[in-house]
């Protein structure tokens, strides 16, 4: 569960967010991720009110509020703390009226600003909220971005992760992050991948040591983020490998099953060439076009004439 602090530290510079009050509070948690404007619950009325949701107050709640007497405002503001919830945010940099900021003290609930628009801030907010609440995961390997699939090479370590991507950067294709990779699960059930801040753009290449992409190949060379659509283990070769691609496989990445080939990497194979062929049939397979299934297809029904003649 997040806290307020967290929405604070994380949309100080998206979202515009400053705080005013109850700044002591910020450790306030946000026991659900959706906002609620308190239009009904300013009006006393508090039958379903939504309490453990950040409430926003935009012009609507303002205008409303200045309709009021001094007394009647104070006594809803008050009830409205009374229902103990987790934070407020008001929108258009408007100012708070004072009952608001006495009444954080007194209930310890945080109150922070932006000059967003109400419903710019709601939709910018909730893509923050749940990009901070999805199931996240590190894990080990390079991704790049070709031709709009997201691929993660893995590997163990000295295998030449980093040396393939740098062939298939030189290519024209994107690095997304090098060596660690972070993903979560988006709202469509897709799994996204990003480097870490301290790593993002910058490789390490082994007996070169560390270069920083966008200087030396320019900032199309980079991507901040992009969808895992294939997962690809360079391995030593065992001579087992798959040499049709009949029966795919799938790796599980947080509960999702996401598509995975093995390659065997030998002295002197083009892996960019190979990894990027195989991002390029993914692609292909994305768009109902499976070339070995279809080659699967074509030799069973050219057996089963031929059985049909001989019978």
């Amino acid at each position: 569960m997040i806290t307020v602090k967290t929405l604070w530290e994380e949309g100080a510079e998206k979202l515009q967010l400053s705080v005013i009050a109850g700044e002591k509070y910020l450790d306030k948690k946000l026991p659900e991720t959706t906002m609620n404007r308190p239009g009904l619950a300013l009006t006393g009325f508090f039958q379903y009110f939504a309490n453990q949701r950040l409430q926003i107050f935009g012009l609507a709640e303002f205008t409303y509020l200045k309709s009021l007497s001094s007394q009647e405002k104070k006594q809803r503001i008050e009830e409205l703390f009374e229902q103990q919830i987790p934070g407020i945010v008001i929108t258009r940099n408007r100012k708070a009226p004072q009952e608001i900021l006495d009444f954080a003290e007194q209930f310890k609930v945080p109150v922070l600003r932006t000059p967003m628009v109400t419903m710019n801030f709601v939709n910018e907010c909730t893509v923050l909220l749940e990009k901070l609440t999805a199931p996240h995961e590190r894990i080990q390997g390079t991704t790049m971005e070709i031709m709009g699939i997201g691929v993660l090479l893995r590997g163990d370590p000295g295998i030449g992760k980093s040396e393939t991507a740098l062939a298939l950067i030189e290519r024209g294709y994107c690095l997304v992050s090098d060596d660690v990779t972070e993903v979560r699960i988006t709202s469509r059930g897709t799994i996204v991948c990003w480097a870490n801040e301290v790593t993002r753009y910058h490789m390490e290449i082994r007996g070169l040591g560390i270069i920083h992409v966008p200087s030396l190949f320019g900032v199309a060379a980079i991507r901040r983020q992009t969808e895992l659509d294939l997962v690809v283990d360079l391995k030593k070769p065992t001579g087992d490998e798959d040499r049709t691609g009949v029966l795919p496989e799938t790796i599980p990445i947080l509960g999702i099953e996401v598509p995975y080939i093995t390659l065997p990497v030998r002295s002197g194979r083009d892996m960019a060439n190979i990894v990027e062929v195989a991002a390029l049939n993914q692609k292909l397979k994305e768009l109902g076009h499976d070339a070995a299934k279809e080659l699967d297809d074509k030799i069973i029904s050219r057996l089963t004439r031929g059985r049909v003649k001989h019978g």
